[in-house]
């Protein structure tokens, strides 16, 4: 671990030279890139070099205790163990700071939100699901846009799929793919009988045009009329555009905007975070392979989280952690509850790193 740390100190100090002596001034998009590797590794070289530090003063007070002076042994001796606890700290904070970075951490989110079993109740819950979210992300001065939706007529969504622009927006909501399970006794529900319903959630990394090249003659682009609400337009010119990705058999369909431009730009951007999930998929799967253990595949099919509504309770089966704050979460009070995990599956990674030195 500390020939790592070395090396990245190493490694800092020349970025940091070749940013300092104006070489890259003529070259804009490099001193953006060298800027952005400093920034990166910054935090671990402060507290690399602050571990050093204490250390040092580990050694300088030891030799103070073995001092004549009673006083002078007594002040050390209490130095000593706040010397000591602070080494320990850092040594755990410097473990966290050298697992690999999630390269898709500060990408924006291709959110998609299915209602499951359970008819009209699990697309009541769906609603629900993508409300808090969006409480979320409003929280955080994210931006949240709508890409299509396929409502209930009591309130509910049958799908929903939107994307979310923030600072770390997927680094906060990756771990919340899977299928979450409500519990809770209907309003139409005359004999009080607790009912289970499902929704599914994705959160996809949003992709770019450099992480997943689509070539034009793999698409089949489709048009037709919309349908549902939309003024006079609807049903009298082909806006609505389907797309197939006919290497993978992927299809998807946009009719929110009366443009069909627009339409296709939606559907192209949700196309390409599609794709670009199956390719992490695969990677993923292929490391799998090679761990001895896996806490959970990832699968949407696996059920992650529970809302009961009776107790107030919502229970992350994953990361073993319970809150009697339903309500306050639904109205997209996250933070504990996505800590919680984001903790959680931090600490397996560190784990897997540490068996893999």
């Amino acid at each position: 671990m500390f020939d790592k740390l070395a090396a990245l100190e190493r490694r800092y100090d020349e970025l940091l030279h070749r940013l300092g002596t104006g070489e890259l001034q003529g070259d804009p998009a490099e001193y953006r890139k060298q800027s952005k590797a400093l920034a990166e590794i910054q935090t671990t070289v402060e507290r690399f070099r602050e571990y050093k530090s204490v250390v040092r003063n580990v050694a300088e007070t030891e030799e103070l205790m073995s001092a004549g002076d009673p006083d002078m042994r007594n002040l050390a001796q209490e130095e000593l163990k706040t010397l000591l606890a602070r080494r320990e700290s850092l040594i755990s904070e410097l473990k966290v700071l050298l697992v690999p970075k999630d390269p898709n951490d500060e990408k924006n989110v291709v959110l998609e939100i299915r209602a499951g079993t359970g008819g009209d109740e699990a697309a009541l819950f769906a609603g629900e699901l993508f409300r808090m979210y969006s409480r979320y992300a409003e929280r955080h001065g994210w931006k949240i846009d709508v890409m299509s939706t396929s409502e209930t007529g009591i309130g509910g969504v049958k799908e929903v799929i939107a994307t979310i622009e923030g600072r770390g927006a997927y680094s906060k909501l990756k771990y919340e793919s899977g299928v979450h399970r409500v519990q809770r006794v209907p309003a139409t529900e005359a004999s009080g009988r607790l009912h289970t319903s499902t929704a599914t959630v994705a959160v996809l990394p949003e992709a770019e045009d450099v992480d997943v090249q689509i070539n034009d003659k793999d698409l089949r682009v489709d048009t037709f009329c919309s349908s549902g609400p939309g003024g006079q337009s609807v049903n009298t010119t082909y806006s609505a555009v389907r797309i197939t990705h006919i290497p993978t058999g992927l299809v998807v369909s946009q009719q929110d905007e009366k443009s069909q431009i627009k339409n296709r730009a939606k559907a192209m951007k949700i196309l390409r975070s599609r794709l670009y999930e199956m390719e992490l998929k695969k990677q993923q799967e292929a490391i799998a392979k090679d761990r001895r253990s896996q806490v959970g595949t990832g699968e949407r099919s696996e059920k992650i989280r529970t809302y009961h509504f009776k107790e107030n309770r919502i229970s992350d089966h994953r990361a073993n952690f319970t809150l009697y704050r339903l309500t306050d979460v639904l109205n997209g009070d996250l933070v504990e509850l996505l800590d919680a995990v984001n903790t959680y599956f931090q600490s397996e990674k560190l784990k897997e790193a540490t068996d893999e030195s």
